[in-house]
């Protein structure tokens, strides 16, 4: 969530909407596009924190997910060597519903029906009075990350990209899931990058075991 990977085919696509924002930006201006392509978002029903389906199993999109705990950022994160083009940078922003957050700090894991968010937005230079670093424009896509027991394995990916419509779940022969199984910290999700919550899933004993040898293996190299 980036804080999960982004898929090939989803950076392609994050890259296109960036590309047409651009335009946007140069017609409207930032904060006009960002006002109205949040606006989009707030017209869809909430949800309340918990992930809700339609009849068709799709994921529809968690309109009050701003209302959640925010969990982490980062910009141009990408687990793949399919980084972004020269030019174009993406923020990646992760958000969880307060009553999973408040659990994973009591247990170091996360409840069932815990939907992880992560908001792309797009990178600027040069706006305003910036004359060094970026910051974050208009939004781009959503992945979602949801531990329900309905999934194989408990755990489903999920991406947005252009209108909210209810997404349908990524294939589990993506490599997300494996990605995740293999590096993940802690209950499928990387924590290692969430800074207020790897101390807590240190503390409490859930590591896997995976990224427990990944990260010895890396602290001492043969």
């Amino acid at each position: 969530m980036q804080l999960f990977p982004v898929t090939t085919t989803v950076m392609l696509r994050l890259v296109r909407s960036i590309e047409q924002a651009r335009v946007r930006l140069c017609l409207a201006g930032v904060a006009a596009a960002a006002i109205g392509l949040f606006m989009g978002a707030a017209d869809m029903p909430a949800t309340g924190g918990v992930p809700q389906y339609d009849k068709d199993g799709k994921l529809v999109f968690p309109a009050d997910y701003r209302q959640w705990m925010f969990v982490s950022s980062s910009l141009d994160m990408s687990y793949t060597e399919n980084s972004p083009p020269p030019g174009v940078h993406i923020f990646n922003n992760v958000f969880v519903p307060r009553e999973a957050y408040e659990s994973f700090l009591k247990h170091g894991v996360w409840p069932d029906k815990t939907l992880l968010l992560t908001e792309h937005r797009a990178g600027a230079e040069n706006l305003s009075i910036l004359k060094h670093g970026q910051i974050q424009t208009n939004i781009v896509g959503f992945e979602a990350h949801v531990k329900d027991r309905r999934f194989k394995d408990g755990w489903a990916f999920f991406a947005y990209v252009g209108e909210l419509k209810p997404a349908r779940e990524i294939s589990h022969d993506s490599d997300c899931y494996s990605c995740h199984l293999a590096h993940a910290a802690a209950d499928t999700t990387f924590v290692q990058f969430y800074p207020t919550l790897l101390p807590v899933a240190t503390r409490l004993g859930t590591l896997s075991p995976a990224y427990l040898a990944e990260t010895a293996a890396a602290a001492h190299p043969r």
